[in-house]
């Protein structure tokens, strides 16, 4: 049945159904899936190479990152949701509810490692490979589709946009896609083979664990570690390992790797020694780093030196070595190796300012990153200083990315609010133990306070929704704004607020 000239559209009735339809004839979601890029399409009952024109057009599809980025994500999430549901992989046969498996499912893919089941005890082997293998691809998957949707883009520009590209989408090198995976997956693989080797031996001949348990262990660790996904085969994540530098110090110097973001390692690695070469991204995120990793090791030790819940029953040097270690983890790490919920609460503090920082861009780690605390300090420097430009290591920056910083800063900070303001009101539990639990999941840590699994079931839905925002969120904040570079052809006359 059609509708009159007036606009009502086609129509189509199937058994005795209305279904909307667009002007071409095709439903909404037909047309959705139509029109993503796939290379590979139908006609007639075959398949068929997708023409070069059209091709070309449907690029623009891609160009909406906010959509690229959300779809995939929720169709490996979902993916991964319903094989956890599957009875194979539980240890008692009867396979995860959907809430928590959904929960799962996205703490693992967004490498947060917040948790409300035991990953140890309930999920079998198949359902911990399962995490694993959602811990990498939410590890190396997002940051490789951002480098392909960076490097797509270049390719079609010319200078000044591949610059303003190569910034906005926190890519340091302009190359062939082939290449920049390339180098991500050796990266993966060297630095977790690397811990692998480190740990697996210690668990085996100090911690009474047979060979095969040994490097199962020290593989899931290592994979979780490097991804910052803060997952752990134990309940009590790594305190069995309390004061075992031999263990500690490899996964907090896999934490950092990973968190430092693969532009930077990629960079460092070609010229190490030549610091004159660095670009002013690799000189902002390692200074920063650097900056945080100190004070944070320093501020946890100290505060929790004489707390006898936590570091203050422990020898010297077993102290130490667990002071150093939270004071990287907080970073997005996630694993802990001391009671976090006993921690004090000027500790609490520091690490909740900790996880909302995060890491570096394009790397595995969440917070709002460390370059974009690097650029708020410059800003504050410079109004402090009375200068009209940003400067940094002889370079200024562009207000483009003042913006940018100050934008992300804010939505952030929104969300944190909403929801710790949200779960208040609903819940019993205190301020500290909330703010902890939300800023950790908007910066996709995974450290806890305890409380998850006490937490009303959409409650754990909503943590889930600030994972995938915490980890989707920035990529594609940022690089929308980078394809939504219009300029005005007039200006309005200035006015000045009041400030302060």
């Amino acid at each position: 049945m059609r509708g009159g000239a007036g606009g009502d559209g086609v129509r189509r009735r199937l058994g005795g159904n209305e279904r909307p339809m667009n002007g071409t004839g095709e439903r909404p979601l037909a047309r959705w899936w139509r029109s993503l890029p796939w290379p590979i399409r139908r006609r007639s009952g075959r398949f068929h190479a997708t023409e070069p024109g059209v091709a070309q057009r449907e690029i623009g599809a891609w160009r909406k990152p906010a959509r690229v980025f959300l779809t995939i994500f929720l169709m490996v999430n979902l993916a991964g949701t319903l094989l956890l549901m599957l009875p194979v992989s539980t240890t008692d046969g009867r396979g995860l509810d959907f809430v928590p498996a959904l929960f799962t499912s996205t703490t693992s893919l967004a490498v947060c490692g917040l948790s409300v089941i035991s990953v140890g005890h309930d999920l079998s082997v198949f359902g911990q490979v399962v995490l694993m293998v959602l811990m990498q691809v939410g590890g190396m998957g997002i940051m490789t589709l951002a480098a392909i949707l960076g490097t797509a883009v270049i390719h079609r520009f010319g200078l000044r946009m591949r610059l303003n590209v190569q910034a906005e989408t926190r890519s340091l090198w302009v190359g062939e896609v082939s290449g920049l995976v390339r180098r991500v997956a050796i990266i993966f693989l060297v630095v977790q083979t690397c811990v692998f080797l480190m740990i697996t031996p210690r668990m085996w001949l100090a911690y009474d664990m047979d060979p095969l348990q040994a490097a199962y262990s020290g593989l899931f660790h290592a994979v979780s570690s490097f991804n910052n996904a803060g997952l752990s085969l134990y309940d009590d994540s790594m305190t069995r390992f309390s004061g075992d530098a031999f263990i500690l110090l490899p996964i907090a110097l896999s934490v950092i790797l990973g968190g430092i973001g693969f532009p930077v390692i990629i960079e460092l690695w070609r010229s190490l020694r030549r610091r004159e070469r660095w670009s002013l991204h690799t000189k902002l995120t390692v200074t920063t780093s650097a900056v945080l990793i100190v004070a944070g090791v320093v501020l946890v030790t100290l505060m929790e030196w004489s707390n006898p819940s936590t570091l203050g029953g422990l020898h010297w040097w077993a102290r130490l070595t667990d002071g150093f270690f939270h004071g990287v983890v907080p970073r997005s790490g996630g694993l802990n190796a001391v009671p976090t919920g006993e921690m004090r609460d000027s500790t609490l503090l520091l690490t909740i300012m900790l996880m909302f920082v995060g890491g570096g861009s394009a790397g595995t780690a969440g917070g709002i990153k460390v370059a974009t605390l690097a650029v708020l300090f410059l800003v504050v420097l410079s109004e402090v200083r009375a200068h009209d430009n940003v400067h940094a290591f002889g370079r200024s920056l562009p207000s483009t990315v003042i913006r940018q910083s100050l934008s992300l800063v804010f939505l952030s900070a929104s969300v944190v609010a909403f929801g710790t303001l949200l779960i208040l009101r609903t819940t019993a539990f205190d301020f500290m133990q909330v703010l902890f639990e939300v800023v950790s999941a908007v910066g996709v840590v995974g450290l806890s306070t305890g409380i998850t699994p006490d937490l009303p079931p959409w409650i754990q839905v909503l943590l889930a929704a600030f994972m995938v925002a915490g980890r989707i969120g920035p990529i594609t904040f940022v690089t929308a704004l980078a394809f939504r570079d219009r300029n005005r052809h007039y200006t309005f006359p200035q006015a000045r607020p009041i400030i302060g």
